[in-house]
């Protein structure tokens, strides 16, 4: 059984869904959630859940090799739900092919530094975009820029705000996150 490692910023939603997701498969397991923001909801999510969480720190990440030292011992797969940084080339290169992540558009529209989240829905709704939807794809150096695993699209009116937009994200979002991440390591494992 493959251990996923799954990085989150904020609330948690998406890590809280691939966690119950991976809890009834044979596949594999989310083993642990590490979280850059020390307030974020998705603690209280893992401590509903039983799973190991920890808080890290720039310095964690970035110079010292505190994170990648744990994901070489702990993850097979690593998972962005939310994660806002960009993870360094010392990890990556580790978890070539292995480091998975959503983004809230149909890239390459709308990807980038600052592009993450309600700015996303926001640009989105400025543009009068008829369709937008989420992309799965794998991580690289560059932010969004990793190849395209998946994408789902949704179809927008003149009268979906950014709120509503970011409901049908959320939608697709919970649909298909874990069900491809799931798919991406049945296909590696028999690749």
């Amino acid at each position: 059984m493959k251990r996923i490692v799954v990085f989150a910023s904020g609330s948690g939603t998406n890590a809280e869904n691939i966690i119950k997701f991976f809890n009834h498969t044979k596949t594999a397991r989310v083993t642990q959630v590490l979280c850059n923001n020390r307030y974020a909801k998705v603690f209280d999510r893992c401590k509903s859940l039983n799973i190991k969480h920890l808080y890290f720190n720039k310095g964690d990440f970035f110079i010292e090799d505190t994170i990648l030292n744990l994901l070489k011992k702990e993850a097979d797969y690593i998972v962005l739900a939310g994660f806002l940084w960009k993870v360094p080339e010392k990890i990556i290169n580790i978890f070539s092919n292995r480091i998975i992540n959503i983004h809230p558009a149909l890239l390459p529209k709308y990807g980038g530094k600052g592009m993450y989240g309600m700015n996303v829905h926001k640009a989105v709704a400025a543009n009068n975009e008829k369709e937008t939807g989420i992309t799965i794809h794998y991580v690289n150096a560059n932010y969004d820029e990793g190849a395209i695993i998946f994408q789902a699209k949704t179809s927008l009116n003149e009268n979906d705000t950014p709120e509503k937009i970011a409901e049908k994200i959320h939608i697709l979002e919970q649909k298909y996150f874990p069900k491809v991440i799931e798919e991406v390591i049945l296909s590696y494992k028999n690749a």
